[in-house]
């Protein structure tokens, strides 16, 4: 790749998943337009922030929660939504510090995640040959003509969505919402009822005796403000590059290109093709980024995007989330990790995308037990190998939905129709998450008490 970059430079090369059927070009140029004047939603300086953690968990110091929604939509944008998926979010890092003793960086999936790739661009329902639905950023999900199009003016209403969600996350995560003392409150009502619901209490317990003794001797929010607050920071795929350039600003204290659009974005399985254009797009923006590493990735090539992506070798810059399926990563796992090793990258695992089926009822699904399995799989993986296992990047909800099989509650096949919401892929709910924080929390601990004993031998 040249040297040469500009946040438009990606348009000389192919492009995947990026729609070119919008019927009038014209107007969705002039929507770009305006997009570029438009106030940033996320700033360089927070960006810059999210990198230094990262670099944290590169080093081993810190583990990522990523998660959030599979896709976002604009007709279930509620307030309590969102609130629920952040407190959620606030639980399962809670489980995790208290079990790994680590620092908690936390990410949502949420204030852009709209966009999906699909893996065929026409759906055809009793003879009726349509567009694919693509995210409600591009179209809609009724099946029909009118909808099926490709409207620019999604991109406006994306964008007005994704500005309300941030606004009200940023009064959560620093108006005392996610104050440690709040804990109790933070259960979900299902959460609460659910088999998980003991271990939760449980673990509240212990953290509030610890607050207690540390009020004791002067340490509260009111001597100690970050007890008071939490640091939460959003990401989305980069899919839609005119969106995302136009929301490329530079940054007025170092001169750098940032793409304001969230503080974290990441490259699909589908799009990481080395001369196209979302790898010519993503190598300008200074934003931590992520790339998807699917079971079909080699070692050199891995090696080569990375060279790509983060020549300088930043700490935090990048993060590589594998993404194999639970039958296939210890196949494919332990040569990427051993090609990588002591480059400095964050490799996380997105057990999700692996792990779907679709059930004898047709809805498509992903069974609990594959999930977990894929996660303990990654960390003991990454450990034997060296590697710090750096996080987890789940597709889930605070909404009570029934869209992964199994779990506590041993969801089947037939209570999927109960509360299948999803407009894209299925989500763990509340309830699953949380489970699926206790688990791996134990794996951690386990992980960690043996390397402890064998630094100790």
């Amino acid at each position: 790749m040249t040297e040469h970059w500009n946040p438009a430079s990606w348009r000389a090369r192919p492009a995947k998943h990026i729609p070119t059927d919008y019927p009038d070009l014209a107007e969705l140029s002039r929507v770009e337009t305006q997009l570029r004047k438009m106030p940033p939603l996320v700033f360089a300086g927070e960006a810059r922030r999210l990198k230094g953690l990262l670099g944290d968990v590169a080093a081993g110091k810190a583990f990522l929660l990523q998660g959030g929604d599979c896709a976002e939509s604009f007709k279930e944008f509620a307030a309590d939504n969102i609130r629920d998926t952040f407190r959620l979010i606030l639980q399962m890092a809670v489980v995790l510090t208290f079990a790994g003793g680590k620092p908690i960086v936390k990410v949502g999936r949420m204030a852009g995640q709209f966009g999906k790739p699909r893996s065929s661009p026409v759906e055809t329902i009793g003879g009726v040959e349509l567009p694919s639905y693509r995210g409600d950023n591009i179209n809609g999900m009724d099946f029909t003509s009118e909808s099926r199009t490709p409207d620019p003016q999604r991109l406006i209403q994306a964008y007005g969505q994704s500005s309300s969600t941030l606004n009200l996350l940023r009064a959560f995560a620093g108006g005392g919402y996610a104050d440690l003392y709040n804990i109790h409150r933070w259960t979900l009502g299902f959460v609460n009822d659910s088999p998980q619901g003991a271990r939760y209490r449980e673990l509240s317990e212990k953290i509030s005796e610890a607050l207690t003794f540390m009020a004791a001797i002067g340490v509260t929010p009111e001597t100690h403000p970050e007890m008071h607050r939490v640091e939460f920071f959003t990401s989305h795929e980069g899919l839609l590059l005119g969106y995302e350039e136009a929301m490329t600003r530079v940054d007025s204290t170092s001169g750098e290109w940032y793409d304001t659009s969230a503080h974290l974005l990441w490259i699909g399985e589908r799009t990481r093709q080395l001369d196209g254009a979302h790898i010519e797009f993503f190598r300008g923006i200074k934003n931590p980024i992520g790339v998807k590493v699917g079971p079909t990735l080699e070692a050199d090539e891995l090696n080569r995007l990375i060279d790509v992506l983060n020549p300088k070798a930043e700490p935090g810059r990048l993060t590589l989330y594998g993404r194999f399926g639970h039958d296939k990563i210890a196949d494919r796992l332990p040569g990427l990790l051993r090609a990588t090793k002591g480059r400095s990258v964050v490799w996380a695992t997105d057990p999700m995308h692996g792990n779907t089926l679709t059930a004898a009822n047709g809805y498509k699904t992903r069974p609990f037990d594959r999930i977990l399995s894929e996660v303990k799989s990654f960390v003991q993986i990454a450990e034997s190998e060296g590697v710090h296992p750096g996080g987890v990047h789940l597709e889930m909800t605070g909404q009570n939905v029934t869209e992964c099989l199994g779990g506590a509650r041993a969801l089947s096949e037939g209570d999927l129709a109960d509360r299948y919401h999803t407009h894209c892929d299925p989500r763990l709910n509340g309830e699953q998450a949380l489970e699926l924080a206790f688990l791996v929390a134990e794996k951690l601990k386990e992980e960690r008490l043996e390397a402890a004993l064998r630094a100790a031998i």
